[in-house]
């Protein structure tokens, strides 16, 4: 891939990842639990995140180190082919400890 193409998955990433802290903002773990709509979505965010990673070239994964690659890489096909066992507490512990340090991140690489 080239340059161009890492920037525009990278921004694909942040926008989502971005979207999914917005959407779980205000809301509580048990809001999670008990709304099926927040469920799908989100799950789905987080899995356009990693598929989005996905496309990164392995320059530009190597360029950006202080992105946890194989980790997004892993939850989104986590998230794909287990959908029927996902652990709503591992998603939003992940919404809401690790995507606001991956927006950060991706900010300063966007800027």
């Amino acid at each position: 891939m080239t340059r161009h193409n890492d920037d525009v998955s990278m921004r694909q990433m942040l926008e989502h990842a971005r979207e999914a802290v917005e959407m779980s903002t205000g809301r509580t773990r048990a809001d999670l639990e008990h709304d099926r709509m927040l469920q799908l979505a989100l799950t789905r965010l987080v899995e356009i995140v990693g598929e989005a990673a996905a496309r990164v070239s392995e320059t530009g994964r190597e360029q950006h180190q202080c992105i946890p690659w194989y980790q997004i890489f892993g939850l989104r096909n986590r998230l794909a082919h287990g959908y029927d066992a996902i652990d709503l507490n591992i998603l939003w512990d992940i919404i809401q400890a690790d995507l606001p340090t991956l927006i950060v991140e991706l900010e300063n690489i966007l800027e």
